[in-house]
């Protein structure tokens, strides 16, 4: 069994979500927003940091799945995120858990089908996947998406793939189901 963390950085808020995948089966554990204020970065990233330690030690991950940065119109905007970013890879690096990293694209396309799938559209997917009672909240949701994307990897510790990319597109914009072996 797989205990997957997913986190989607922010230097305001950061989301998280924790699933278990079985095989094919996949369970919602928990998830939840790290609300990170609007001080000093350092006091932030300290948030952070004993936020992620507190559900690393809670929930017992085996794996993490962290969303990769993307080019931002504003280069402090992105200077941020990599530092939550970075925070989030230490917090995971400390306790051991392996790290697999996800751009966006490629979690919009593993959950919703296509790359340039909207927020409300991954909310939906996210709720709809784990059967949820209610939302969640935007970042908790894409956290929980960028887990399902760790879950759905063909290369995660122990994974069955049920997804690869399509040979007729290389660029990863086409997700086909593949049937695992038995």
């Amino acid at each position: 069994m797989r205990r997957i963390l997913g986190i989607d950085p922010g230097s305001i808020k950061t989301g998280w979500g924790v699933i278990e995948v079985e095989g094919s089966r996949v369970t919602y554990l928990e998830s939840g927003i790290l609300r990170l204020g609007s001080g000093d970065m350092s006091e932030r990233l300290l948030i952070l940091h004993r936020g992620l330690l507190e559900v690393i030690e809670r929930l017992e991950p085996t794996e993490c799945a962290v969303e990769e940065v993307f080019l931002a119109k504003n280069f402090q905007s992105a200077l941020k995120l990599g530092q939550a970013r970075g925070v989030a890879l230490l917090s995971a690096g400390n306790a051991a858990i392996p790290v697999k990293e996800f751009a966006a694209k490629t979690v919009k396309q593993a959950i919703c089908g296509q790359g340039q799938a909207s927020k409300t559209q991954m909310q939906n997917m996210v709720i709809r996947i784990l059967n949820l009672a209610e939302n969640p909240g935007e970042d908790a949701a894409d956290a929980l998406g960028i887990a399902l994307c760790a879950g759905y990897s063909k290369d995660g510790v122990g994974a069955d793939a049920r997804f690869r990319l399509s040979s007729r597109s290389r660029s990863g914009s086409r997700w086909r189901l593949k049937e695992s072996p038995k």
